[in-house]
Formats: structure tokens, C-alpha cells, sequence
């Protein structure tokens, strides 16, 4: 059966240099960044879920080493592996998937990474478990923890239940990067479709704290004129 040497040229195989500069320009890996270090080889999304659907048989042995790697792309296909894992797996094994995320979450280190796992791994799992963890992880001074815990909740908010996003949402409003900002504000967003009253609310009681950024997407299905109201402000005017 294959393993991790052959997914790798297989990988390798589909490179393209030209699209590895440029992603390596949008996930801004230079120093300084929040991706500095990040490389690049160039492969779609689509292909790597290709790819990663014909190795999800990998032992979490070897997805660890996939993910211990500083391409990107291996990383990304290691964790979409895992999403294939614990969706067929039993409680068992949604349950060693979920301990060994949790254990890799310094792997777990650019903004799409999170956000294709997170929700399917983490919030899937603690739908049903308590879920003190996620307000530790919106705690750390990890850039990626922080993101995990509010971009997870997007699992419970599938299913109706919004407190976890709204108080986690809180805890994040100082947050002092964009990439967390951007986050929230998305969260909120689809939160928001399930209620707009509830996220009426969430906004008056925090207007005041909440960066423009993840203001302007959490109202942005709001009318053209709510928007417009709700940026301008002040708070008892909402």
C-alpha cells in the first residue's frame, strides 16, 4: 500500500514554480509575516484533496511527519487526510484524531489550514464534549490557536447553537491581528444567518470594543442601509 514517499512525488509531480511565487506571496511568507518561513511548491486545493482521498489510509504516524514539514502543501494534505479520517472513523478514532490535532496545533500554522480543519475536526468533536479547551486555545498567544477556537465554532453554529461563538467572539475582540479579526467577524457573520437579532445584540453590547474589520463582516449581509447605520454609530442609535 502507498505511503507517505509516494504521496510526496506525487506531489512533487504536480509542482508548478510560477503559482508557488505567487501563493507564497499571498500568504505572506516573507520576514516579518505571519507566514514567514511557509514554502510553497504550487499545487491547487483541488488537487491536494485529490491527492489526499487516495492516502487516507496513512497511520497518524506518518501524517505527523507530513505535518511536520515546512512545504505548505504537504501540511494541507495531511490535514485533509485527517478531516477524511474522522469523518469515517468511529468514536474511538474521532477521538485519537481530535487528541492528535490538539497535539499538532503549532503545525496547524497558516490561515487555510485552519480553517479547513478546525471546524471539521475540533468543532465537530466538541459538539458533544464540554468545550473548555476552545476558550484556552482563544487564550494562547498563538496566532493559529486563537483562530482554531472561533473558526471551530462554525460547527456548532451549523446546528443552531451560537453561545460558544458570541462568547468566544468576546474574548477576541482585543485581539490585536487582523487575521483574528477577519475571523471573528466571519464567525459572527454566519452566526448571524441563523439570527439576526442575536448578532443585533452581540454588536450593540460590543460596539464600542469591536475592530472595523470584524464589524464591517459580521453586519455584512446586514441592508445596504442597516450597514450603513450601524457604521456610523454610536451605539444607542442601533
Amino acid at each position: 500500500m502507498a505511503g507517505i514517499r509516494e504521496l510526496r512525488k506525487e506531489l512533487a509531480a504536480r509542482a508548478d514554480p510560477e503559482r508557488a511565487r505567487n501563493l507564497a506571496s499571498f500568504f505572506k511568507t516573507a520576514k516579518g509575516q505571519y507566514g514567514h518561513g511557509d514554502q510553497f511548491i504550487g499545487i491547487t486545493i483541488p488537487v491536494q484533496r485529490q491527492i489526499a482521498r487516495r492516502y487516507r489510509h496513512l497511520a497518524l504516524g506518518e501524517i505527523e511527519k507530513l505535518l511536520a514539514s515546512r512545504i505548505h502543501e504537504h501540511r494541507f494534505t495531511a490535514l485533509e487526510i485527517l478531516v477524511d479520517q474522522y469523518e469515517a472513523g468511529d468514536a474511538e478514532t474521532k477521538r485519537a484524531i481530535f487528541d492528535f490535532y490538539i497535539k499538532n496545533t503549532p503545525r496547524v500554522n497558516n490561515w487555510d489550514l485552519v480553517d479547513t480543519s478546525a471546524p471539521y475536526i475540533v468543532g465537530e468533536y466538541l459538539v458533544s464534549h464540554p468545550r473548555d479547551i476552545l476558550y484556552r486555545l482563544a487564550k494562547s498567544s498563538n496566532l493559529w490557536e486563537r483562530r482554531i477556537a472561533i473558526v471551530a465554532t462554525m460547527a456548532f453554529i451549523r446546528r443552531g447553537d451560537l453561545k460558544d461563538t458570541f462568547a468566544i467572539s468576546a474574548l477576541l475582540l482585543a485581539d490585536g491581528h487582523d487575521l483574528i479579526h477577519k475571523a471573528t467577524g466571519w464567525m459572527l457573520r454566519e452566526a448571524g444567518k441563523r439570527s439576526g437579532p442575536a448578532l443585533l445584540d452581540f454588536v450593540r453590547q460590543h460596539y464600542s470594543a469591536m475592530p472595523r474589520t470584524a464589524l464591517r463582516y459580521a453586519i455584512e449581509r446586514f441592508p445596504e442601509s442597516d450597514r450603513k447605520r450601524i457604521l456610523a454609530g454610536p451605539p444607542e442609535k442601533l
